[in-house]
């Protein structure tokens, strides 16, 4: 298999698929295609069909969408614990997935993914508030019903965790201080071994992404 990447400073959705390879020990091939470069696009349109990334390439078939190739690994590696094992604890978690797959869009438009960057606390505007409002009881709330077995949304880590990884370090970047359960929670996302190696790597990246540069 190969997974196709976009730049590691900034593509939050090329995380999550390569968090859950990463953890869960599957072996894949990497290739990262810089964005906003003048050759991205054509570039993106041989490995993606969609034009965008992550895509992953298994023999024939390619999968495209974040969730989507979790989903397919998940289906694949059915001896690994990519969800949990509980039916009710898994469907809250599949849950919890496709409404970070799906919302949360102030959040995104307002807060861009800049793993290597800090910024002074800000006013947030209150459509972003409220994002950060619902992603702090949702966390909460999944530990509170689900994480006594680990320090993770449903105890061990899960395809839920690297769906919101990029939040936890979107917060980290914007002095988002989540409360309750929540902080212990993000402290352990953030100390993953796996994020803080994709970290290390995007502070080596030399591309640039002007529109994704300017200060908060």
């Amino acid at each position: 298999m190969k997974i196709v990447l976009g730049n590691k400073a900034y593509s939050s959705w090329s995380l999550r698929p390569w968090l859950v390879l990463r953890h869960f020990g599957i072996a894949c091939e990497e290739q990262v295609i810089p964005l906003d470069q003048p050759t991205s696009e054509a570039d993106l349109r041989r490995a993606s069909p969609s034009g965008r990334v992550p895509a992953l390439l298994d023999g024939e078939l390619t999968v495209w969408d974040s969730l989507a190739i979790c989903e397919y690994l998940a289906d694949k590696f059915t001896g690994k614990p990519l969800w949990p094992a509980d039916p009710a604890a898994r469907a809250v978690a599949r849950s919890v997935s496709a409404e970070m797959h799906s919302g949360f869009t102030a959040l995104r438009n307002h807060l861009p993914f800049k793993i290597k960057e800090t910024f002074d606390p800000a006013p947030l505007l209150p459509e972003v508030q409220a994002d950060v409002d619902r992603i702090v009881a949702l966390w909460n709330d999944c530990r509170r019903r689900f994480g006594k077995g680990g320090p993770f949304l449903f105890g061990p880590f899960s395809i839920a965790d690297a769906m919101y990884a990029p939040v936890v370090s979107r917060f980290r970047t914007y002095g988002v201080k989540p409360q309750g359960e929540a902080a212990a929670y993000a402290e352990a996302v953030w100390a993953l071994p796996e994020l803080q190696a994709w970290l290390e790597e995007a502070r080596k990246e030399t591309w640039r992404m002007k529109r994704y540069e300017q200060k908060a």
